[in-house]
């Protein structure tokens, strides 16, 4: 009967001798030993795809620069060396305005593996295809179909006209940009502006790298992010799609410019100390065979799996076979390039829930139970090249930033790779917005369960950082309501203007939302989140251009106008996520250890923490007032107010003295030695900084 334990002793024994630092991670969290062999069959197959790639390849470093062969490349002779992956082509060609779309006049040599090669000599020591020349991949099928293709390697691809499909254009200027400035070092307490380059103006029309350049990286530097997500970057042929339906994968999306302009943009954000990310979309790809990677060369399996496995049902797109060698180089490739080419320095990998899982989380609730994290549904190929591409991101930079969009919560998904997690440095705390939309659509004020905010906003896993956000681009979308929308509704029409009284509604709304963001900064992560707007109460929802809303751009803008309008009272709530985000740079607690709640009470839906020596008070009651109210702090001192949501620039009533200093005694209260008796009016957030300690 001992021989189940025995053996598996000795399975945990094996699991600790091949995975470096298991130990630390199972000490963490005692109840992943039972998984200890499915971390170790993960680092194995990381270490040994990583070994595989040293022996065939030379190394990661070569094999993840597959951008400069693959694709048109010009010689130093003038002449153009062209390279593609189409293992199920009978015929590969080049065509374009070079050869007046002669389908045939160039054909590939054909290699092993289902690679192709084409050298084209030079004219008179100039290249035959020059830049801004439309080009094609012409594909002779199997079944001997004509097939016109974009090379996935393209990296440049735009629309003319009332063209529904995008053409290649050969993208090789003369001059182009150099990036200048140095990347900043990875932020201590990272603050993410989360950004649409195409709905940055207010007006009714896809704005400009250019445009964002110039008028929305001065916004953000001025509002204290330090980080901005980038969204819709990579080319995608559908606008509406959010940029989340990728059809050309090394294109920056030419709606907002060229290339060089985004270069411009990333480098600009680098003179302004931001870090800057990518909206990294490697979880699925469009459909589009004309202008995407589907049925690049004919059949269905070039780049994805074969058959039901390769489509994704809800997303109706494409799914990569990540245990393909050319699929591992293209993606590995693109995350690379993303890196040299325009500067990024890091990666949202958006959507990876849909990766980790054969099931791809559809139709699956997630408990929480260990076991829905492991064994026969977890796609372990998926998992291995995030794992890859981790590691090769903080190995190029280790300053690198990477963070996963992973609704079901699997653990280890932000340890080190040594420990057999997957190397992300943040996940996004996916919860949060939930529970706030949760209590504004189905709870009065005074039901607001404190206890269970607290649970919500500290609920996650030792050591394993997460990006808290109390909205994202998701609950700005059409179908659904912002914060301020949910609060204020239809009064943000008629009743914003500082010439009117407040309403109740406007009130209530405007205190809220203050509150509710920096609750979620302080006390829900080690990063923090805001999709541009939000920031200010943005009254309306988002909606691109469709055929149901007959293609128009009124809701696919950002008006900040109105919080530049000084009768509105955006301007308010504008004031005050600047001010919190300020005030977490110079005391840093986002990089903190997670706070001590002191007080969660319900009767008086008071919430008190510490963090980063700093004492927070939030008095969530819709009318009662406390004149007097003891709070628990671990420290001796006097104490000032730092940020008051009362207070006249936020909006606020003004019920506070600054000047007020208040000094703790050594009254035990709340399980904490010290404690001090504050006025807390009713719906306000301070924070409480105690002077007498070093800053």
């Amino acid at each position: 009967m001992a021989a189940p334990a025995d053996c598996s002793e000795a399975a945990l024994a094996a699991a600790l001798a091949d995975v470096p630092e298991l130990g630390r991670l199972l000490e963490v969290d005692p109840y992943l030993k039972p998984f200890a062999q499915d971390f170790q069959r993960r680092y194995k197959r990381f270490t040994q795809t990583l070994n595989d790639i040293g022996e065939n390849e030379d190394g990661i470093d070569k094999f993840s620069r597959g951008y400069e062969s693959f694709g048109i490349h010009r010689c130093a002779d003038g002449g153009l060396y062209c390279k593609e992956w189409a293992p199920g082509a009978e015929g590969v060609f080049l065509t374009g305005d070079f050869n007046d779309w002669n389908p045939f006049s160039y054909p590939y040599k054909k290699l092993d593996y289902g690679k192709w090669e084409l050298y084209i000599p030079p004219n008179q020591n100039k290249s035959l295809v020059p830049h801004g020349s439309k080009l094609k991949v012409v594909i002779r099928s199997k079944s001997g179909e004509i097939l016109y293709r974009i090379s996935p390697w393209a990296k440049y691809v735009a629309r003319e006209g009332d063209n529904v499909n995008y053409d290649w254009i050969h993208w090789d200027p003369e001059h182009p940009y150099k990036l200048k400035h140095s990347r900043p070092k990875k932020p201590r307490g990272v603050r993410i502006y989360e950004s649409h380059v195409g709905i940055s103006s207010h007006e009714g029309k896809i704005a400009s790298y250019k445009h964002f350049t110039c008028n929305v990286l001065p916004r953000i530097k001025d509002l204290g992010y330090n980080c901005i997500q980038m969204m819709a970057v990579m080319e995608h042929a559908y606008y509406a799609s959010f940029g989340y339906q990728i059809t050309s994968f090394f294109a920056a999306s030419s709606r907002y410019g060229t290339p060089e302009e985004l270069k411009e943009l990333v480098d600009t954000a680098h003179s302004m100390g931001i870090t800057v990310l990518l909206d990294v979309v490697h979880s699925h790809a469009s459909k589009n065979s004309e202008d995407g990677l589907n049925m690049f060369d004919g059949t269905d399996s070039c780049y994805f799996h074969s058959g039901p496995r390769g489509n994704h049902d809800l997303w109706d797109s494409r799914l990569f076979a990540y245990s393909s060698w050319e699929v591992l180089r293209f993606l590995l490739s693109n995350i690379r390039w993303w890196l040299e080419e325009y500067g990024f320095d890091g990666f949202r990998f958006d959507g990876i829930t849909s990766m980790l899982y054969h099931h791809h989380g559809m139709g699956h609730g997630f408990s929480g139970d260990y076991h829905e994290y492991f064994g026969l549904q977890v796609d372990e190929d998926a998992l291995t090249y995030l794992m890859l591409a981790n590691h090769l991101v903080h190995t190029l930079y280790p300053d690198s930033i990477t963070i996963a969009e992973d609704v079901s919560g699997m653990p280890a998904l932000c340890c080190p790779i040594s420990q057999g997690g997957c190397g992300f440095d943040y996940r996004l705390a996916m919860a949060i917005p939930d529970k706030w939309i949760q209590l504004l659509k189905e709870f009065k004020d005074e039901d607001w369960n404190m206890g269970n905010i607290v649970h919500t906003l500290t609920n996650r896993r030792y050591l394993e950082k997460c990006i808290a956000y109390a909205e994202s681009h998701d609950q700005a979308l059409v179908g659904d309501k912002t914060l301020a929308f949910w609060l204020m509704d239809a009064e943000m029409y008629t009743n914003m203007s500082v010439l009117t009284p407040f309403t109740p509604v406007i009130d209530r709304g405007i205190q809220l939302h203050k509150m509710i963001r920096l609750i979620t900064h302080a006390l829900g992560g080690e990063g923090y989140l805001n999709f541009m707007g939000n920031e200010f109460g943005h009254p309306e929802w988002l909606d691109f251009p469709r055929k149901g809303n007959n293609e128009s751009y009124h809701y696919a803008r950002r008006q900040f106008h109105l919080t530049d309008d000084d009768l509105l009272r955006y301007k308010f709530l504008n004031n005050f996520d600047r001010d919190m985000n300020k005030l977490e740079e110079r005391f840093g607690w986002l990089s903190a250890p997670q706070a001590y709640v002191s007080e969660k009470h319900e009767d008086n839906k008071v919430i008190t923490f510490e963090r980063a020596d700093l004492l927070f008070i939030f008095n969530f009651h819709p009318s009662k007032s406390y004149t007097d109210y003891r709070v628990g702090t671990k420290s001796p001192g006097k104490f000032k107010i730092v940020l008051d949501s009362d207070a006249a620039e936020y909006g606020g009533h003004q019920r506070l003295d600054h000047s007020t200093d208040f000094f703790s005694e050594a009254f035990e209260h709340n399980e904490r030695p010290h404690s001090l008796l504050v006025y807390i009016p009713s719906r306000v957030a301070l924070i409480l900084q105690n002077v007498d300690l070093p800053n």
